[in-house]
Formats: structure tokens, sequence, C-alpha cells
């Protein structure tokens, strides 16, 4: 008995206790998930949720009884998990008083929560675990979002939760972000598209809400506040309290988790987020009444840039987007092809290009806009132009909505859903958080791609809007800067306003219809065909070589992965000729815009198919890109290889482009300061780079003659390197090559070029030890830049990993050091820059202070960074492994990325397909003391193989000669050494100052180009 009671005892214990275990587990989630659920008052599983029907993912939408929603996603594969807030207030809520507050309250939520109170401590744990963040306000939204390594979504998450619980707002870091806001708001102040805007805003009703200003700056952020004894932070903090409410948050999370275990782990984070009851706001009444309404306005821009803009305020009517109304006649007034109101507009040699369609404003208000890039000629038909333009919409009119035209749209529109790619995680998730309160959960993902309800009388309400008496004309022109007589508050843009004569809303109100206006004819480039070609027995896992000639060399691969009816076609034209001197240069990059110009008609159709091409210009020559479905593609890719080898110069099409083509060129001054060091950085590592002035000086040498001579000397001889890519069989490619050979052989008795004339430019090879400074003016912008670039030599797998690596470790210090704490200014960047094969470091700043004292911030960040190295734990270290790799084997998430993947590889002449793996083998590897001695060797301070250039913009603008880094008798250069309360600047070594940059490059070495990862040589034998 006691035998058997022994026995039986062991035998519960067996059985028994596990099961007691298991239900115990069982029980801990029955308690977990119903504590989870019981703060979630609504579900919505996947199969309630419209999707793709490429798209594997699962979904599920919570409502919480908060009154946030939340919409989750499950992707087991996924390489980055994301997740995205977005605040249904933006900037039109901003108090009257304190413009840019909800901006600068976005600003704030980065520096510092109660749980986490360092500054840096949410984008140091995103850095470490390969991932980053960002965030934006929009006039109804304030959008933040993060991706992350998958592995640590929980924390990431734990962090981003505080932001919309208990954000500090510190006194210290108020004070010095308000700069930031400020450096932003001053990049912007020469940007045209910015400062338009503003105008438009600023010339509504000035009591609407639309009218504010909303980046804010110094002023409005710090100096009135204090002025009236307002406290900013104190206002922050009501702001926030006010505003960021549950109710009006839409939270999207990715994660590889299952939907069960996401839930787990987001209800508990979000649910204590208070709930203020908080409206969506509603603006009902128009921004423009007729007050400010029939009016012309003539705006000076920035740029040399001619624009006519026509704008109707319009119903709201995003609340159908079901029928959606405004993409019908979106697709109407801004096509272009036979018989669109842009054929006829340049067929008088009026206008480039045309954009048109609805406009959204914020909820209760819309706008429709017709934009046309206008011609020198166009300036003068101005009146004539606005004519065509009713006269296209009287014709619609006319017509009335045609349902074969609604139907077009809406398949084109379902196919491109039916097919679509994926998005990278942090841009999905940012999306669809901004989507949660404008849809019903069930078409968060299908609004705007599928529309089924024609409704005609929605068309119309929109079409009855179109007319004179309820227009605004806006045309941007310098040719007004003499008769601009008012200047805009915020940006400071000159303008005049002047209300429509009778005579115009006459003219304008009656006209005749125009006999070339008519409607497009159907599309007969929607693809038909969708099935997937057959699999080659032994598919290749990259691209392979599959012909090889005297002419071309051909790369095949078949896609096995995104399993999409798509393809993309790559070919280089490679001709010495292309970037000889800058003459042809010019005659290069004017080709490519006629090109454009005369196929747009015939390739328009093709693009709103979803086929599209790019003809572009190289320092090689000519790349020719054609991707999208692959049904018709083949059709479209000998059309434009015919039109190529046929091509006639329109000489009054030749004068247009040409003078766009140097406006675009004087242009280039009015760019970001920190895009002319990047520039001048380039010129000065360069082989051969042709200067804008000299390409502007040898514009006027284009003739309708050598512009023809040069097209057919550039396919004269050629040499082709091709990759197609996609949905395609190798047969398929190689029919196309071979038909695109056969053409150009038949019209332009293409030979191959010479063996001599495979040439490839190198870079500058900087010698050890030296520091070069060269320096330029900006005369436009307020703001100077620096790019300091050290040179660390040849890319090679070794060389790679130990820069990006540094980078890596390097990148979140730098931002939090030069930007968070020293506010040096709104855009500092430190990263890898790569060029013919030759890589370094590079940081870039844009400042309100002088270049010479960034550099020595720089210098100084430089410097105390060797001991973050020396310091750093080997768990920091391997975090920092961990996060690069993760960086660098994130799949790409369409075909279109993978194939400019492929492509890099193949343009680079490397060929290293398999780069990323080969590349984070040799990382994992790496010990903290290679990077350590890397950085000792080639970026210390007292580094005996360091190579340094520092380019220096100067602002002409608000800086004064004292900034100048030459003196003028000695040539010496002095930096500031100044500390603003931080740790001092190193003295530097006195740099050699680059006066002439030819002569500076003739005295240097040219590094050799690199080597292919595979023997070409070989490889083209087996052919």
């Amino acid at each position: 008995m006691l035998a058997f009671g022994f026995r039986c005892t062991i035998s519960i214990r067996k059985f028994i206790f596990p099961v007691l275990k298991q239900a115990q587990r069982y029980s801990s989630f029955i308690f977990l998930r119903t504590a989870v659920m019981a703060n979630v008052a609504h579900v919505y599983e996947s199969n309630h949720i419209v999707k793709s029907a490429s798209d594997p993912r699962q979904y599920r939408g919570l409502e919480l009884k908060n009154g946030m929603k939340i919409l989750l996603i499950s992707d087991p594969e996924t390489d980055k998990s994301s997740a995205a807030m977005d605040v249904h207030i933006g900037h039109l809520k901003d108090p009257s008083d304190l413009p840019g507050l909800a901006h600068f309250c976005e600003h704030m939520l980065f520096l510092g929560t109660e749980k986490y109170p360092e500054e840096n401590e949410y984008n140091k744990f995103l850095n470490e675990h390969g991932g980053a963040s960002n965030a934006f306000t929009t006039l109804e939204h304030t959008n933040y979002y993060f991706d992350i390594s998958p592995d640590h979504l929980a924390g990431a998450l734990d962090r981003f939760a505080q932001f919309f619980t208990s954000p500090l707002f510190t006194p210290s870091a108020t004070s010095r972000e308000v700069n930031a806001v400020d450096s932003e708001n001053s990049r912007n102040l020469q940007s045209d598209p910015w400062r338009l805007f503003q105008l438009e805003k600023s010339l509504a009703r000035p009591e609407h809400d639309f009218s504010k200003f909303g980046t804010g700056n110094k002023e409005t952020l710090e100096t009135i506040p204090k002025s009236k004894g307002i406290d900013i932070r104190d206002e922050l903090l009501k702001f926030h309290s006010q505003y960021y409410s549950s109710n009006v948050m839409g939270l999207c999370v990715l994660g590889k988790e299952s939907l069960d275990d996401l839930q787990k782990l987001v209800v508990p984070l979000f649910e204590h987020v208070v709930n203020k009851k908080v409206q969506i706001p509603r603006w009902d009444n128009p921004p423009y009444t007729q007050n400010e309404l029939q009016c012309i306005v003539y705006a000076v821009p920035v740029k040399d840039i001619r624009e006519l803009s026509v704008l109707w305020p319009t119903p709201d009517v995003s609340e159908f987007y079901r029928a959606n109304p405004g993409h019908y006649l979106g697709h109407l007034l801004g096509h272009e092809g036979a018989g669109s109101l842009l054929s006829e507009l340049k067929a008088r040699g009026w206008a480039n290009t045309l954009v048109g369609g609805q406009r959204a404003g914020a909820k209760g208000f819309s706008f429709f806009s017709v934009a046309v890039d206008l011609s020198e000629e166009g300036q003068a038909h101005i009146d004539d132009i606005i004519v065509l333009i009713y006269q296209y919409i009287n014709m619609l009119r006319k017509e009335q909505p045609k349902q074969w035209i609604f139907q077009e749209c809406q398949d084109l529109a379902a196919m491109s859903f039916r097919f679509k790619d994926k998005e990278t995680p942090k841009a999905y998730t940012s999306s669809i958080s901004s989507k949660l309160h404008e849809f019903p959960m069930k078409d968060v993902l299908s609004a705007y791609s599928l529309f089924d309800e024609f409704k005609p009388q929605l068309i119309n309400l929109i079409l009855d809007q179109l007319v004179p008496e309820n227009m605004r004309i806006s045309v941007v022109s310098k040719k007004f800067e003499d008769v601009a007589d008012q200047t805009e508050k915020w940006y400071g843009t000159q303008y005049k306003v002047d209300k429509f004569t009778p005579k115009q809303l006459k003219k304008w109100s009656t006209y005749k219809l125009h006999e070339k206006l008519a409607l497009p004819e159907k599309n007969e480039f929607i693809p038909t065909n969708f099935e997937l070609v057959p699999t080659d027995h032994q598919p290749s896992e990259v691209p392979e070589i599959v012909k090889t000639t005297p002419y071309s060399l051909l790369w095949y691969k078949q896609d096995n992965k995104f399993l999409k009816p798509k393809a993309c076609v790559n070919i280089d034209f490679i001709s010495p000729v292309a970037y000889m001197d800058p003459l042809h240069t010019n005659l290069n990059a004017l080709f490519t815009q006629l090109f454009d110009d005369a196929l747009t008609e015939y390739s328009y159709m093709a693009e709103i198919a979803g086929l599209k091409y790019s003809l572009n210009n190289s320092i090689y020559g000519l790349t020719l890109t054609v991707r999208g479905y692959n049904d018709k593609l083949p059709i479209l890719l000998e059309k434009i290889v015919k039109k190529m080898a046929t091509f006639k110069v329109d000489p009054s099409r030749l004068a247009i482009f040409k003078e766009i083509h140097g406006r675009n060129i004087k242009n280039f001054q009015a760019e970001q300061p920190h895009q002319h060091a990047v520039y001048y950085t380039n010129m000065l590592t360069s082989e051969t780079h042709w200067s804008k002035d000299e390409l502007l000086q040898t514009l006027d040498d284009v003739t309708p003659e050598n512009q023809q001579n040069f097209i057919n000397k550039v396919l004269e001889r050629l040499y082709i390197e091709a990759l197609v890519y996609g949905n395609v069989t190798k047969s398929q490619s190689l029919q196309m090559i071979e038909n695109l050979e056969n053409i150009l052989v038949e019209h332009c008795k293409t030979k191959p070029l010479l063996a001599s004339q495979h040439r490839k430019l190198r870079e500058v090879q900087l010698p050890d030890g030296c520091y070069y400074v060269h320096q330029e003016k900006n005369l436009v912008h307020e703001s100077s830049s620096i790019e300091v670039y050290y040179q660390c030599g040849p890319q090679t797998t070794e060389s790679n990993m130990l820069l990006e690596l540094l980078c890596q470790v390097m990148s979140e210090p730098c931002f939090d050091t030069l930007r968070t704490k020293e506010q040096l200014g709104y855009i500092v960047f430190s990263g890898v820059r790569r060029s013919k094969g030759v890589q370094g470091l590079r940081i870039i700043v844009q400042s309100n202070k002088a270049p010479q004292y960034v550099e020595g911030r720089i210098e100084a960040f430089i410097m105390k960074f060797e001991a973050m190295l020396e310091n750093m734990s080997e768990v920091e270290f391997n975090k920092h492994v961990m996060a690069l790799s993760t960086k660098r084997l994130e799949k790409p998430k369409k075909l279109l990325q993978q194939n400019m993947k492929y492509w890099s590889e193949i343009i680079s002449n490397y060929y290293n397909f398999d780069r990323d793996q080969i590349e984070v083998a040799y990382l994992q590897k790496l010990k903290k003391d290679d990077l350590l001695a890397f950085y000792k060797e080639k970026i210390a301070f007292d580094a005996p193989r360091r190579h340094k250039l520092s380019v220096h913009v100067l602002s002409g603008v608000s800086m004064n000669n004292e900034q100048s880094i030459r003196d003028s008798e000695t040539g010496a250069v002095e930096l500031t050494t100044g500390t603003d309360g931080f740790e001092p600047s190193p003295s530097l070594p006195l740099p050699q100052v680059i006066t002439d940059i030819m002569e500076f490059k003739r005295d240097l070495g040219l590094y050799p180009l690199p080597k292919p990862f595979i023997d070409l040589t070989q490889t083209k034998a087996k052919l």
C-alpha cells in the first residue's frame, strides 16, 4: 500500500503539477489579457480591415476607453520595428500671441521626461539599437515616429509613451531649444516654397487661423513673450496639458510580435494617457472671403523662378473619399497627354509644366489649384493663360463627368493598391497614424486607393466653384522687384496685390470652347497581364552577366523575392563626349530636358498606368531607367530608344530650355549654405569637376546645330552597361537589349567605344598630416556653413566597416553636443562621405556663428570623442556593432529599392552584390581596440595619417568682414577659440589656404580606381 501510494505521489507530481503550472500560466495570461482588454473599448480584427491582396501582414485596430485609436501591425519578417503617434492638433491651434508654440512643443518632447530625464536618452537608446526618430508639425497634425531593431521595440515604446504623459519641459532645455527652432526658421527664410506658402496664408482673413505663422522663431517664442511677462515654459505646459489628449491621438505600432503580444505591450503603456475630451478642430468658415478673392498677387522670389498659380476655395469633401471627386478633376486638369491644357500651353511656348488638383486645407475648408511653370514669353500672357484654363474647365462642364474616365481612374488606383509595395516601417506607421482619425478603421489602409462611388454631383459641386468670382491668382517672378510695394511680415517676401478689373472678369467669363482642348483618349498602357513569368531552373541569387559584346554588358536577375508583375531596366550609355568640357556638359543636360519635353504626351499615358521612365545626364554619358508593370515595358523602352536615335532638335524648344538651364545654374546661389559646402568639397576632391561659372560661360555657345551634332556624336560611339531585374525572363532581357542595339546601329550607325575610351574619373589624394581650408561666400542666406572632411582612403571591406562603425558611435553624441547642447545650428550631420571609391568622415554644420568658431567646436568634440571611445564598455561597443548590423541588414522593401542596390554596385564597378552580408560578417569580428586604433591613426587631432579638408561658406548677408579667415597681409588663418561656457576649443595649426582650386589639385596625386569584387575577365570569357 505504501509503495503504491509512493508511486501514486510520483505519478501525481509527474502529471498533475505540469497541468497546475500550465493552469497558472493560463490564469496569468487570462488576467493580463483581461486587464488589457478592460481598457479597450473596441477591437477591429484583421479581416475587418481592407488591405492589399499582396500584403501578408496582420492588422488589429483598437479603440481604448480613453478614446485613443491604435492600429497594430504584426510582420514576423520585418527587420525594423516602428511606432508613430499622430496628435490631431497642429499649428492652427497656436495661441494668437505665441506663433510656433505647437512646433516648439514638438521639439521639446524629445528633451527629457519624468521617467527618462536625460535629454538625449530617447535618441541615444534608438541609436544604440539601430534606430532613428523624427517628428513634424503641420496645419492640424503633429506627428512623432521612430524605428528600431525588432528586439528592442518594448524599450523604445516605453520611452516614447512618456512624451504624451510626463514631458519635463525643463527651463534649461526650453531656453536652449528655442535657438533650434529659430535656426530651423532661419534655414527656411530664403526658401521660395516656404515664403510663398506663408504669403498665401498671411493674405487670408487675419482672424482666420490659416493666416498664422506656424514655425515660430526666437522673437515669437522668447523676445516678445518676455516683454509681455509671459513664461514660455508655462505656456508649453499649458498647451500640452490642454491639447495632448488621448481622444485626439492615433498610434500605429509595427513589430515582429503577434497581434496579441503587441496588444499586451502597447495598451499598458498608453491606456493612462488622459482623455481631456478635446474636440478635433474644424474651420467651417473659409480663410478667403470676397475681400481676399478676385485678386492677383505679384510676388518676388529668391530664386529666378516663374510661376502662375490659380486657386479656388472649395468645400471640404474629404468625407466622400469613396467617391474621390477631386481626383477626377485633378486627373483631367493636370493631364499631359494629347488635347490637354498643358499641351496647348507648350504649343504656344508659354509653359513647360503644369500641376492641377485638389489641395488639402484643414477640416472644413479645402482648395483646388492649377500651377503653371511659365516660360519667359508666358509671363506676358497671364490673362490669356487664365482664359485657356477656363476654356478647359468649360469643356469639362459641357462634357459632364464621364463614368468611363472615373472607371479608368478607379481601376488604376485599385491596381496600384493590389500590387502595393511595402514602405519602410517608419514611413508606414507615420502615414497610418495620421489617418486614424480621418477614416473608419476598416478603410484606414485603403482610403483614396479604393474608390467605388461615381457621384457626378460631387464632381460638379467642385467644378461649380471654379469660376473667376471665386478665384485668387499668384504670379511669381523676379520682374516684379520694381513694382512690389508690400513686405510679408515673417519671411520678408516682397509683393503687390491688385484686384481684378471688370475687363479681366469679363474676359475670363465670356469665351468660346477651344477646338484643341479635349478629354484624353482611353489609356492603352494599362496592363492586362499580371502573370508571373516562369522561374529559371537555377535562378541566381545575385545579378549575373548574360551577354557581353564590344557594344554592351548585360546583367540579369529574375525577381524571386517580391513576386509582383513589375520590372526595372537600367541602361548606362557611356560616352567620353558627355563630360569632355563645360559646353558638352551643358549639351548633355539640355538633351535630356529636350527629350523629356518631346516625349511627354506619349510617356505620360504610360506613367499614369504605372510605367515610368527617366533619362538623366551623368559625367559618363546618359542613364535610362524604365520601371513599373512589366506587361508593356518593352513597348515603352523601344519607343524611347527609337526616339533617341531619331531625335531632331526643335530650335524654339531649345531656346526655352537653354534659358531655363541657365536660370537653374544661377539659382544654385540660393541653395542652402550646407549644400554649397558639399558642392565645394566635391569640386576640391574630384579629378575633374566643371564649376557653375564655367557652365554659364559656355551656355551662349549652345546652338541648334551643335546641340544636334552633340546628340549624333554621343550615339555614334557607345558602350552600354545594363541591368534587367524583376518579373522578366532571361530571353526577354536579351531580346530587349538586342533590339536596343539594332535600333542604334540602324539609325545612328553606332560603333563600340575603343578600349582606351573606357575611362573613369578619380579622387584627389590628400597627403598625410595635411590641413587645408577653402573659403567661399554665400550672398543669399543669413546662415554660414562648414564641412570638415577627414579623408580616410580607398574603400575596402575593412575600412568600410571601421569608418561606418566610427560614424555609428559618433552620430548621436555629435548631434547631442553640437546641436542640442551647444546650439550651433539646426543642421548638424556627421557621417560617411564616399566618392569614386574613396571615403572619409564628414561633419557638416549650418550655423549663424562664424565657420571658424564652429570648426573649433567640431575639433573640441573630436578630442572629447577619444575619451568616449576609450571609456566605452564592451557591452556598449557590442550594442553599436549590433545597431550597425541591423541597419546594414535591413532588407529593401520594394523591388525598386533592391534594383537600386544592384545598380549602384554596377555603376561603381564594384559588383559586390553580397556586400551587406560580407561586410557585416567582418563587422562582427571587430574589437573596440580596432576602432580606437583606426580613430587614432586617421581622425584624432594628432593622428599621423590625418587628411583634413575644411570648407567654409560665409554668409555675405549678416556677417561682416571680420569673419574672413584670410589675413590680407600674411594669409594666416585664425580660428575663434571662444567657448560660450563649454570646454575650450583646441589651438589649431595654421592651415594651407586654398585660393586657386585648380592649382591645389594640380599638386596632388590621385587614388587608384576601385578593383571589381569579381573578375569580369573570367566571367566574360565563359560566355
